[in-house]
Formats: C-alpha cells, sequence, structure tokens
C-alpha cells in the first residue's frame, strides 16, 4: 500500500515540476493584520470554482464570519467551462477573477505555461504540504483531493448484486439504468476518462456507450440521479457528494472499482491579474490552512493534502484503495481529443 502511495506521489510531483527548471519557493503569506485590513478596503474576492455549489458558498460564509467586511463573490461552474472562461476573459483583456479551482489539474499546466498564475504560497503550505502537493514554483497547490467512482440506489440494487467494477457496467442488465457525467463539462471526468482509456482502453468506453445510459453533465449529477432513484448505478461521479447525500441517508452507497479508482487533484491559485489583490491572498491562504482545510472536510467530505486534518469517521484511507495515477500533463496534450472521442461515441 505504501509503495503505491509513493508512486502516485512521485507522479503527482513530477505533473507540478512540470518539466521545468525548479524555481525557488517564494515567502510564505501569512494571514497579518495588515493583510486583513487591505483585503477590506477591497471589499470582496471572486472565486471561480468547480466545487459543488453548495460546499462552495458555506465555505464562502465561513470565510465572510472571519473576516467581516470581505465578500466572497463565487461563480461556480464545471471544471472545462470555468476554464473556456477564463480563456474567453483574457482573451478579451478582461480581468475578473481573483482565485480559481479546478477539479482538472491539467488546467494548471496550461496557466503556467501561459503566465496567467502569480506566486503565492500559504503558510500552511510552506510549513507542511509535501513537495508533491505544491508547484516549485509556488504558483499553485493541491487544495483538494477527490475520486471518481462507481455507486448504486440500495432500495433498487442488492449489494451482492452491485457492480464491483467497470467491467460489470457491461452487463446486460444494466442497460437503460446507468447515469454518467461528461468530460467536456467536468474536469473530473475528463481527468477520470483519460485514466480508465489509459488503463482499461477506450473498448470500455464503446461498450458503455451502447448500454443507453442517461447522459448529464457535471460529477455532482450521478450521485443525484442514483440518490433519486432516476437511474439505479452511475458510472462516474464525486466521491464527496456520495459521502454528503449518505450522510442525509439517501439511499446511495459507493464502489471503488477493483480495476482502480481515478485520483483527481484539485489545485487552486492565484491570478497574475486578479483585480482584488490582497482579498485574493488572504482568501487563498485561508482555504489551505488546518481551518479552511477542515472545513472542506466536514462540509464537503473531499480529502485533504494537510497532515494536520482529522479525517471523518467512516472515510476510507487512500492508502487502501487502489487507485489510477493522475497525469495533468497528458491530460493537457490530449484534452481535445479526449472530449472530441467521447461525444463521438456517446452522442445524445
Amino acid at each position: 500500500m505504501k509503495i503505491r502511495l509513493r508512486n502516485l506521489l512521485l507522479g503527482l510531483g513530477a505533473m507540478l515540476a512540470l518539466a521545468a527548471p525548479a524555481a525557488a519557493q517564494p515567502a510564505p503569506t501569512t494571514i497579518t493584520p495588515a493583510l486583513i485590513e487591505a483585503a477590506k478596503k477591497e471589499g470582496k474576492v471572486v472565486w471561480y470554482t468547480a466545487v459543488d455549489v453548495k460546499v462552495a458558498e458555506q465555505l464562502a460564509k465561513a470565510f465572510e464570519a472571519k473576516f467581516p467586511g470581505v465578500k466572497v463573490q463565487v461563480e461556480r461552474s464545471g471544471a472545462e467551462r470555468v476554464f473556456q472562461r477564463i480563456g474567453q476573459e483574457y482573451a478579451s483583456n478582461i480581468a475578473a477573477v481573483d482565485v480559481v479551482d479546478s477539479s482538472d489539474a491539467a488546467h494548471f499546466v496550461y496557466w503556467k505555461r501561459e503566465g496567467w498564475l502569480q506566486p503565492v504560497v500559504p503558510e500552511d503550505v510552506a510549513k507542511h504540504y509535501a513537495p508533491a502537493y505544491k508547484d516549485p514554483g509556488g504558483l499553485f497547490a493541491a487544495w483538494r483531493i477527490n475520486l471518481s467512482v462507481i455507486a448504486y440506489n440500495t432500495q433498487q440494487v442488492k449489494p451482492e448484486e452491485a457492480p464491483k467494477s467497470f467491467a460489470d457496467l457491461l452487463d446486460p442488465k444494466w442497460a437503460g439504468k446507468i447515469v454518467k457525467a461528461h468530460p467536456g463539462y467536468s474536469g473530473t471526468i475528463l481527468t477520470s476518462t483519460f485514466q480508465i482509456s489509459r488503463d482499461i482502453g477506450w473498448s470500455f468506453f464503446e461498450k458503455l456507450a451502447q448500454q443507453r445510459i442517461m447522459q448529464v453533465q457535471s460529477s455532482v449529477d450521478p450521485p443525484n440521479k442514483v440518490a433519486s432513484g432516476e437511474r439505479a448505478v452511475m458510472a462516474d461521479g464525486n466521491e464527496y457528494n456520495v459521502a454528503l447525500l449518505k450522510a442525509q441517508k439517501a439511499p446511495i452507497e459507493l464502489v471503488y472499482p477493483a480495476e482502480g479508482t481515478p485520483l483527481v487533484i484539485g489545485p487552486a491559485g492565484v491570478m497574475k491579474r486578479a483585480p482584488n489583490q490582497n482579498a485574493a491572498k488572504l482568501f487563498y491562504t485561508w482555504l489551505f490552512t488546518v481551518e479552511g482545510q477542515q472545513y472542506l472536510i466536514d462540509i464537503g467530505s473531499l480529502r485533504s493534502a494537510h497532515p494536520g486534518i482529522k479525517v471523518p469517521a467512516g472515510q476510507k484511507p487512500l492508502s487502501e484503495i487502489k487507485l489510477m495515477k493522475d497525469d495533468a500533463e497528458a491530460v493537457d496534450k490530449q484534452a481535445e481529443e479526449i472530449k472530441a472521442r467521447y461525444t463521438r461515441l456517446f452522442k445524445t
């Protein structure tokens, strides 16, 4: 188990390095009275995020309660839509976003290459985050960790009959009963589509496309469709949304596929042209504190790279899950090809 996790960390470390010469980490950003006052003068921070909107809004409220006078403008959409929006804004010389996160780490590969990020290293990242979870130049860090899982409705499917692997989803008995998210909208699903196609092959998706699946957009959608009973099984979707629904006593259970579970690293960073520079640094730095990360875990049931976080009871450790390896550089190179090939297969 330790060897598997080490290999995953090494793979992520290679992604963060981006094959570029190591740059010196800038001095850590700390939350000081001077930074707080400067942020209050700006009055707000604009946050483009791909995390579930309820989680984002609750995090924003927690920040606003701690730092009165600084409002968080939450702009939530699928990671691929966030990426497109920033690209369109920058092409039009519009600088609207301060802080951004994505469930598609390849976006940060692109933004770093374009020079759109600025080096900001939260104090907790500097002190506590392993090198594998932060950019060597301080341009971004792993704000959250997520998994794309299989899940089923416990009122419609017995545990012994539930799919245990991706291969099981191809059983004719699941035809017309599966819901699936789209890599053209969701960064989580783009990342997982890459990993599955790499490790299992595109033949899996070719066969899955014949199962008359319900196609939705966001990775937050499949868990909701399964919990409501609209579909008995989901082929992919956020682990954390399944956990949130289970906590609400919804009839849903997750499955870590036998072939391996796609690992999704969600970085965050501050844009170089952020219009609210001080509020951006304050909010970004707070997101990585023990308090901010614990809110993320407690509110959103996500996973964290911060070693000081208390893991929720019942959450299976990553060391006990067979994981696929993230490779943001490869996703960056293949993203458009993956989306196009997927769209051809899953015509709606």
